[in-house]
């Protein structure tokens, strides 16, 4: 169930923190929606802001054609 929510917050971070323009605005964006998704299914917040705010800011770096 660990790795579900992982990849949830993964994928809701790429999806979301692509529409922003800078590094720290996507890892920002992507730290809000990892702590809430890991608030929503009762694990760790801190690791989902994290884990979140990492995946926003190496977005662009992973997929170009998304994260502008």
């Amino acid at each position: 169930m660990r790795i579900f929510t992982l990849i949830v917050a993964a994928a809701s971070a790429f999806s979301l923190a692509a529409c922003e323009g800078t590094d720290l605005e996507r890892g920002v964006m992507g730290a809000g929606i990892g702590a809430a998704t890991a608030s929503a299914t009762g694990r760790n917040v801190a690791a989902g802001a994290a884990i979140g705010g990492a995946a926003g800011v190496v977005c662009d770096d992973v997929t170009p054609q998304l994260c502008n």
